[in-house]
């Protein structure tokens, strides 16, 4: 039988990456590929390397395989998860937020070349779809992986998603200063065209979940089950 990709997108705050933790429980033989870490991991290799970013096009003849290994990354599959590790250190969850600070990832995505990032990561879930289940989290799926078996863009309205962010951010910023940073991240990920769909698409609405157990649940039966079946 086939191994399925389910890609995981979104709007910020509704739960994403607490629904794919989830979703491990429900689908077998699977593993939960988190986009954003694997970005940021890499954007921070390549900082650290002799590497030109903004000039990605220009490296010759590497397979996504070859960079990694020069840039002395490795992804591990740790319970069920991609996991990477720098030049032997494993990247951590606080290691990832401070990465996130010192170099600015935003600003340094904007001066890759997206498609050479695009091509790298296709083969990565290429590789891993050959012996898992894959549930993949991360933006612009539709173009880096437009073969992913079921496209979930999870929504949720503002007020609750605001509720979800505070919470998470374990109340350091107010509740309006969260809000204005949801609401601006929502406005950058449209003009950036993150919130693109495909006719494999379906938007899940999770405002009135209780929690992501449930929404994981919904989307499950609703979606992914039959898939399995297939």
């Amino acid at each position: 039988m086939k191994n399925i990709v389910i890609g995981i997108e979104g709007m910020v705050g509704a739960g994403k990456t607490s629904i794919c933790n989830e979703l491990l429980d429900l689908i077998p033989n699977s593993i939960f590929v988190d986009g954003s870490k694997i970005y940021r991991a890499l954007i921070e290799a390549l900082h650290e390397s002799s590497l030109d970013i903004s000039k990605m096009n220009e490296v010759p003849n590497l397979t996504p395989f070859e960079l990694l290994k020069k840039l002395h990354v490795e992804f591990k599959i740790e319970d069920r998860k991609t996991v990477i590790y720098i030049a032997g250190k494993k990247v951590d969850e606080e290691a990832m937020k401070s990465m996130q600070n010192s170099i600015g990832v935003s600003k340094m995505a904007s001066m890759a070349d997206n498609s050479k990032l695009f091509s790298f990561a296709y083969h990565i879930i290429t590789e891993y779809a050959k012996r898992f289940n894959l549930i993949v989290s991360a933006r612009d799926l539709v173009r880096i992986y437009p073969e992913m078996d079921l496209h979930i863009f999870i929504t949720a309205s503002l007020e609750e998603r605001v509720k979800r962010r505070y919470k998470q951010l374990g109340g350091i910023y107010s509740i309006e200063e969260v809000r204005n940073s949801v609401v601006q991240r929502d406005i950058l990920h449209e003009k950036s065209g993150f919130n693109e769909i495909s006719d494999k698409t379906v938007k899940v609405d999770v405002t009135e979940d209780s929690s992501a157990k449930e929404s994981a649940k919904k989307i499950y039966d609703k979606y992914i089950s039959k898939l399995l079946d297939e």
